[in-house]
């Protein structure tokens, strides 16, 4: 079972990405993997929350607006996004948003 985030107190910023893949891996995993991995260490990076079903969505969750452009151009990050197109997506769509306020529950 995968984690919620553990988010700071609001505000800080959620980019929201929900896609249909194509069928196959094709490396798609791994890829995803590392990707996951790469952005935590980014400086501004709070956390990632993904979920899978017929729908992929993938929400990760940074302190500020700069910190998200600096991750879009991340060298590794541009080359990801480039196979994305051309190999493992049917379509996407990218939301960035603030979040203002949170709350949960948990046992």
């Amino acid at each position: 079972m995968s984690k919620i985030a553990n988010t700071p107190k609001p505000p800080y910023y959620a980019v929201i990405f929900t896609s249909h893949r194509t069928d196959g891996d094709k490396g798609y995993g791994e890829m995803a993997d590392k990707m996951g991995e790469l952005a935590s260490k980014q400086s501004g990076f709070l956390g990632i929350e993904s979920a899978r079903e017929s729908v992929g969505i993938t929400v990760s969750y940074w302190k500020d607006l700069e910190s998200i452009k600096h991750w879009k151009k991340d060298t590794a990050h541009l080359i990801a996004q480039k196979e994305g197109k051309e190999k493992w997506y049917k379509e996407f769509k990218m939301r960035i948003s603030k979040v203002e306020r949170d709350y949960g529950f948990s046992k």
